[in-house]
């Protein structure tokens, strides 16, 4: 399985972002669980969630200190690379 993510380094935090689909962050069992799933591919980091809407606008799903610095970061600014999960 192959997933979008980030690890991002921000006023002395590192944390980890993937983008999962709306429906993940919408419900929050569902985004817990991605969340510790995703702890293998990002060990020992926080990680946020990120899906987009049609019109491209992000919603943030996580940590809240992380998620609210993301909300004003473009999405575009974001290295994305591309993870392999086993």
């Amino acid at each position: 399985m192959q997933i979008e993510g980030a690890v991002l380094r921000e006023q002395g935090v590192t944390f980890a972002i993937v983008v999962v689909k709306r429906h993940v962050v919408d419900n929050r069992t569902e985004a817990q669980s991605a969340i510790r799933s995703f702890g293998s591919v990002f060990p020992g980091m926080p990680i946020v969630l990120m899906a987009q809407d049609s019109s491209g606008q992000p919603t943030y799903f996580g940590r809240t200190d992380i998620a609210n610095f993301m909300s004003n970061v473009s999405p575009s600014r974001v290295p994305w690379k591309r993870y392999t999960i086993n």
